[in-house]
């Protein structure tokens, strides 16, 4: 089944506080990360919250890429979404698990936008 989309959704448990608290180093990564899927970037917006943790997104032509960090748990979700076929984003998603220090993580992936033939 062709889809138009490829959603990836993480749960990264065990990252290194630092990391999550620094909106400057997640801000990078995650525009690196994009860069890593092969995707064309268009804004970055990511607000530090008191007092702790740190929300953002990058929109990319092809979709976009966000975090939302806690932490005081140690733990972010990731979200990631691309569309089309040429890029890679579990190359995104990986680049963050490395980047965040992560030692536990799920991985799930969704075929967003099924095409039907007939």
């Amino acid at each position: 089944m062709n889809t138009l989309g490829r959603h990836i959704l993480g749960d990264l448990w065990n990252c290194d506080i630092s990391c999550l608290e620094d909106i400057d180093y997640v801000e990078k990564l995650f525009v690196r990360a994009a860069l890593k899927a092969g995707a064309e970037v268009r804004e970055v917006a990511f607000h530090k919250f008191a007092p702790q943790g740190v929300s953002g997104v990058v929109l990319i032509s092809e979709s976009h890429l966000t975090i939302h960090s806690f932490p005081e748990h140690g733990y972010a979700s990731i979200d990631i979404y691309t569309c089309g076929d040429h890029l890679q984003p579990e190359e995104a998603f990986h680049t963050i698990v490395e980047g965040l220090k992560c030692r536990k993580y799920d991985i799930n992936e969704i075929r967003r936008g099924a095409v039907f033939n007939g």
